[in-house]
């Protein structure tokens, strides 16, 4: 059972991850066709598009994408779900039905914080890796624009040692230490 718990997370993860990257990437106004906005919007785009319809018209054209956080809160809300019914399924129990009723939002708040973290966590490696083996890449362009609003105010706290930025190892320390107090 532990395996089907493995691949929801996963299948999960991946699609909250895709609707978060596409509303940060709304957010810093990087278009959509550069990689890897292409993936987020084939990804997303048949739960976005409709939440996106039903949205109030003010909520649509704020600078913020509602659109693609409505359907990351719907998907792991999604995920609870799921994850309870087959967590009872496996140990069924007195659970009252207000700690079940009670699970399912917490499931998907630890869900969207697990993937903030962790995304931002790929990013910033990313990030760290082209900018070291390939400083030109197209990708290190969009990278350095979704990762350089968090990295601004590490780095003018930590200077540079040796000509080397240090600031992308102290926030993925941060972040890993965010994720060790999420459980």
């Amino acid at each position: 059972m532990s395996v089907l718990f493995f691949l929801l997370d996963t299948f999960f993860f991946f699609l909250v991850a895709a609707a978060l990257l596409r509303a940060w990437m709304n957010q810093q106004r990087i278009h959509m066709s550069a990689q890897p906005g292409r993936l987020a919007i084939a990804v997303t785009d048949w739960l976005v598009a409709p939440v996106r319809r039903i949205l109030p018209r003010a909520l649509v054209q704020s600078r913020l994408d509602w659109g693609s956080l409505m359907a990351a809160l719907l998907l792991a809300l999604a995920y609870g779900g799921i994850w309870l019914m087959l967590a009872v399924v496996v140990s069924p129990s007195d659970v009252s039905s207000a700690a079940m009723f009670l699970a399912v939002p917490t499931l998907a708040f630890k869900l969207i914080v697990r993937t903030m973290l962790q995304g931002l966590m790929l990013l910033l490696l990313a990030y760290a890796v082209l900018s070291w083996v390939q400083p030109h890449a197209p990708l290190l362009v969009t990278l350095d624009r979704l990762c350089g609003p968090l990295l601004r105010p590490v780095r003018r706290i930590v200077p540079m040692v040796g000509g080397v930025d240090l600031s992308v190892l102290l926030l993925i320390i941060l972040l890993q230490v965010g994720l060790m107090l999420l459980g």
